[in-house]
């Protein structure tokens, strides 16, 4: 049987207490309870404070939770309920399109797909959600990488890898895909990132206007593309799949 990390057991039931009782805890309070020396406790509780988890005021020295286990509370939540808000429109749009839609949201610099719909045939496919996805190529990181301020600002920050002959890298050149990606209110991916491959993604909005994350399809260039041109009907379907998501999460409509 695997031993637990005793560092780690500690830190969590320091979170614990903390989470509980009085606000703001001091060092000796934290230590006490826990039946820690307070060396040991103040070296966890430093550590916590470096990563965001605990914060300490300047004026008692006493802790409290931080700023950090919030938003990592919050992305929880707002996952979940994106993906049980989402699984009856991307099946539709599933069946409508018949092409694989995928669910991104934002995650460690690129796209987690945290919802994934087969393509509605009989061909093989294998399930990509928990998959990461590049912010400047794919058509679900343009749209994260426009509406999504952080997201905006990891994109150009990151070292940005040329996947195909297509793949936009400059920073400028960038930008202006972005600017085009807010003024039509989708991205594209034509063999951006995979050759023969093309994508379209929409913004999905939550109850305060907030971009929490992308859907799109994904399917070979043939099907996706007329004479160039990505197919009106498409671009449509996406966008009315991010609709009413959006309106689902409460964001009304757009």
């Amino acid at each position: 049987m695997a031993r637990n990390i005793q560092s780690l057991e500690r830190a969590a039931a320091m979170l614990r207490l903390l989470a509980g009782g009085e606000r703001r805890l001091g060092l000796s309070d934290i230590a006490s309870s826990l039946g820690l020396a307070k060396g040991t406790a103040h070296g966890i509780l430093r550590t916590l404070q470096q990563e965001g988890f605990v914060e300490q005021d300047a004026a008692s020295g006493r802790y409290q939770l931080g700023a950090e286990l919030l938003r990592l509370g919050t992305t929880y939540l707002d996952v979940h309920e994106l993906r049980a808000r989402a699984l009856v429109w991307t099946d539709d749009l599933a069946r409508s399109s018949g092409e694989s839609v995928y669910l991104g949201v934002l995650h460690q610099h690129g796209v987690l797909i945290v919802h994934h719909v087969f393509r509605p045939d009989d061909s093989r496919q294998v399930l990509e959600v928990g998959a990461m996805q590049p912010l400047h190529s794919t058509a679900l990181g343009k749209v994260l990488s426009a509406y999504d301020p952080v997201a905006h600002t990891e994109v150009l920050e990151a070292e940005r890898k040329e996947f195909t002959a297509r793949t936009v890298c400059e920073s400028d050149a960038l930008e202006e895909v972005l600017d085009l990606t807010r003024a039509r209110g989708f991205a594209a991916d034509v063999e951006e990132t995979w050759e023969g491959i093309a994508s379209v993604a929409a913004p999905i909005h939550d109850r305060r206007r907030m971009p929490v994350g992308a859907v799109g399809v994904t399917g070979a260039v043939e099907r996706f593309c007329t004479n160039g041109e990505l197919r009106p009907g498409l671009i449509a379907a996406v966008r009315d799949c991010a609709r009413a998501v959006s309106r689902d999460l409460g964001a009304g409509r757009f």
